[in-house]
């Protein structure tokens, strides 16, 4: 394993427990607690939609989350496997320079592109 893929491993390794560590942390900060808003003549409806945006902004987070640690994994994984490096698609190496970017890049440029296009616009 060259020196750049070592460097790279570790920064993995420590973005994974970074993510895990914000997830609990994340999980750990939810609410159980009623705060009425005294004098709103909204009342209840007032707080309920408070706590409805709190849980979507929340939820939305940690799918964010969830997605990179997912990525990050699948990178560690491809360590052991000993495939870090190349394209799940069609095996061939991935850019030095893209994976020093983004060290959990799982897809040459090429197939990212490819797959780009395939696509229908979103919107």
């Amino acid at each position: 394993m060259t020196t750049k893929f070592k460097e790279l491993r570790s920064y993995l390794e420590g973005e994974q427990k970074h993510l895990l560590g914000e997830l609990e942390q994340l999980g750990a900060s939810v609410s159980t607690t009623e705060v009425r808003r005294e004098g709103s003549p909204f009342g209840k409806r007032e707080e309920e939609a408070t706590e409805s945006f709190e849980l979507e902004k929340r939820l939305a987070m940690e799918k964010q989350l969830r997605d990179r640690l997912a990525e990050i994994e699948h990178a560690l994984q491809k360590f052991q496997e000993g495939t870090y490096g190349l394209c799940d698609v069609c095996g061939k190496a991935i850019d030095p320079a893209r994976l020093e970017a983004l060290p959990q890049a799982s897809v040459c440029m090429d197939c990212k592109a490819k797959n780009a296009k395939g696509r229908a616009p979103s919107g």
